[in-house]
């Protein structure tokens, strides 16, 4: 009976063996095999995107100046027109009656000069002699006074008159393209009305807001005269397509905004192919250059209550999660200010079904990997 028992337990030892090292095989077979980088510090050129509005470098409302019938439209929405070029027309007709009636009440005025003129010379020559008061020529030269005065007035209606019916006929106030027209030929118009809006569309406006620390650093760079460089600027448009002109940074306003604390920047585009039009959106790219920076790719990082967080890998391939403080995100990167360091191992993607304490399979990115995917963010 021994014999079978000592073949028994042979037996039971291999199968437990066996069993043994199936599952040591099922649990590394679960390790799973994860995209790992190595933080180091470096320099590099990010891209920022900022919203921008885009205003033409002109744009004004055309208004009648004063009230009428709307009796010709010379032009077209979306027409380019020419400084001088007519755009409306309204009914003269009234005002040149004004005009009509300044020119007689000027003629009237002349001719009482004259009158008054004649009465004073016939006065004098009968002061010299003595036959009436010289208090007469006194009111004889005051007569001839107001007569003048007179012709002058006359002369301001009827120069005011003339006035208004110049503002019957609406002309370009600049070369520019023409917007809504938002009245038809025949209506009334009244004083003051919107006619349409004009924009010279040849240069844009592009205006974005930048935070305090950006605008130090711009203008530090530009009062550096190693760096003093003008940057050309991208423009994105709506769609993300980028357009095909670079713009420059010309000007700041003088105050930030108390409600954000922003400073809007203005850069100029030219705009040949009158792509761009007033009131349009887009973003505006700058690069940023960072010095000796730990950079952390967004896809490596995870939020807890509004804390920023990385798995670590550690010797011993056993992930931890660790919370890190960015200092600034631009684009998909992530420039931490404190939390990590450089060598530190970070899981590059994958993080979602990972835990605190498990094991992963590291699989380290090469060089070249990180910089196509620092790259990426530009």
């Amino acid at each position: 009976m021994q014999p079978y028992s000592g073949i028994l337990a042979l037996l039971i030892g291999a199968f437990l063996a066996s069993c043994s090292a199936k599952s040591e095989k099922k649990q590394e077979a679960s390790i799973p095999t994860l995209p790992v980088i190595q933080l180091t510090k470096q320099d590099a050129t990010l891209d920022h995107d900022y919203a921008s509005n885009l205003e033409a470098v002109q744009n004004v409302e055309v208004r009648a100046r004063v009230a009428g019938y709307l009796d010709k439209i010379s032009v077209d929405e979306g027409q380019p027109v020419h400084k001088g070029q007519l755009l409306f027309q309204l009914n003269p007709t009234e005002y040149q009656v004004e005009v009509d009636r300044a020119q007689s009440s000027l003629e009237s005025a002349v001719a009482q000069e004259e009158s008054a003129e004649v009465e004073m010379g016939r006065v004098k020559l009968l002061v010299d002699k003595n036959v009436i008061s010289p208090s007469e020529l006194k009111l004889a030269k005051s007569k001839v006074e107001t007569a003048k005065a007179g012709i002058n007035g006359a002369k301001s209606a009827l120069a005011k008159a003339r006035f208004h019916v110049s503002l019957t006929s609406i002309r370009a106030p600049f070369d520019g393209v023409i917007n809504r027209i938002p009245f038809k030929r025949g209506s009334l118009i009244e004083e003051g009305a919107l006619l349409t809006s004009i924009s010279d569309l040849r240069e844009m406006y592009a205006y974005f807001n930048v935070s305090e620390k950006e605008y130090l650093s711009f203008i530090k760079k530009r009062l550096d005269p190693e760096k003093a460089t003008v940057r050309e600027v991208e423009l994105l448009l709506a769609d993300d397509s980028p357009y095909a002109y670079k713009g420059k940074i010309e000007t700041t306003e003088t105050e930030f905004e108390d409600n954000s604390g922003t400073i809007a920047f203005r850069a100029t585009f030219p705009n040949p192919k009158r792509l761009l039009r007033h009131g349009a959106t887009g973003k505006i790219r700058l690069e940023t250059d960072v010095d000796d920076a730990l950079l952390v790719p967004q896809k490596a990082v995870f939020e807890v209550q509004d804390k920023n967080f990385v798995y670590v890998v550690d010797a011993a391939n056993r992930v931890k999660a660790r919370s890190f403080i960015p200092s600034s995100r631009v684009d998909q990167l992530y420039i931490v200010q404190s939390g990590l360091k450089p060598g530190d191992r970070i899981v590059y993607e994958g993080i979602q079904s990972l835990k605190d304490g498990m094991k992963i399979n590291p699989k380290t990115l090469p060089t070249k990997s990180l910089q196509a995917m620092y790259a990426s963010a530009r």
